[in-house]
């Protein structure tokens, strides 16, 4: 347990020495330029922001460079199977609903064999943030094209380009009927705060796609690229609550790229509101845990 006494200052002034109680002596070993940088520093951060120690969160990793963040901070942290950290996320929110459940993914688990978990996440509005670390390809194994590769960009997998043609990840995420949608971007680590905290704070499935540069393989959307092209929704004026005009600037990237909070719905409740077998009860799952004495059905066994 971290003796630093935590509290939420709604400020980015925030204690050097909390922010060190997220300290770990491990390397970081991505590569130079990494997106994942930026967004680490803004976990961290934004979970000190909120009051929240290393002991109060529960933060899951799928495969991939972003999963290399697992043992890069301290607290309670699990790296799962490919494309399988939402459920495993989900189940822990539903037994200890108390605890701030943040799951970590990328563009290729998640649009690819992890697709059905994120469907049915949004579709049961768990109550969870869930950062998907959009790189367009799958850098751990270098440099793969993933379902979000642009058309035409010749990868170590397919050097003439995808034949497939690439999935309008935001437009079916929409499509989905979803409570909170953010876009943030990698170089922009005051945004990316903000967005995590109201992420962390929000009623059930909170997306955030995290647009994030990886300089090793993904030539097209650089750094630089995305710099340029980026602007935040909140200077536009930019209602989050109107659902239609989100989407459509989800969508629409061909000039310019919306980052910041695009929809949020805090009218629905989360799955575990919903649940009429819980209803009047004060524990938690976690709490209600026993031990059973099952030798006498094991004779029937032997």
């Amino acid at each position: 347990m971290n003796s630093i006494p935590f509290h939420s200052t709604g400020s980015s002034e925030i204690s050097g020495e909390a922010m060190k109680s997220y300290s770990c002596g491990n390397t970081c070993t991505w590569c130079d330029g990494c997106g994942n940088y930026g967004i680490w520093a803004a976990i961290k951060r934004s979970l000190v922001e909120l009051g929240i120690p290393p002991h109060g969160v529960f933060l899951c990793y799928d495969v991939g460079c972003h999963g290399n963040m697992s043992d890069k901070l301290s607290g309670y942290r699990f790296h799962g199977l490919h494309g399988r950290v939402i459920p495993f996320a989900a189940g822990a929110k539903l037994a200890n609903p108390r605890i701030p459940i943040i799951a970590h993914g990328g563009d290729g688990a998640c649009f690819s064999e992890g697709v059905g978990h994120l469907v049915h996440a949004i579709r049961s509005n768990y109550t969870m943030v869930f950062i998907l670390h959009n790189n367009a390809n799958y850098g751990l194994t270098t440099g793969q094209a993933s379902a979000l590769t642009w058309q035409g960009q010749p990868m170590n997998s397919a050097p003439n380009g995808m034949p497939e043609a690439t999935l309008p990840s935001m437009d079916f995420v929409f499509s989905l009927q979803p409570t909170f949608v953010a876009r943030g971007f990698s170089g922009d680590i005051p945004q990316m705060v903000s967005i995590l905290k109201a992420a962390i704070q929000h009623r059930g499935f909170a997306f955030v796609d995290m647009l994030q540069a990886c300089p090793t393989y993904n030539t097209f959307a650089t750094h630089e690229w995305l710099l340029e092209r980026v602007y935040d929704v909140a200077a536009d004026g930019h209602d989050p609550s109107d659902f239609v005009r989100a989407r459509a600037i989800a969508v629409d990237t061909s000039e310019r790229i919306s980052t910041g909070i695009l929809y949020q719905n805090t009218a629905v409740p989360g799955f575990y509101e919903r649940l009429k077998s819980r209803e009047g009860i004060q524990t938690f799952p976690v709490e209600e845990v026993q031990k059973y004495d099952v030798r006498e059905y094991m004779q029937e066994l032997v």
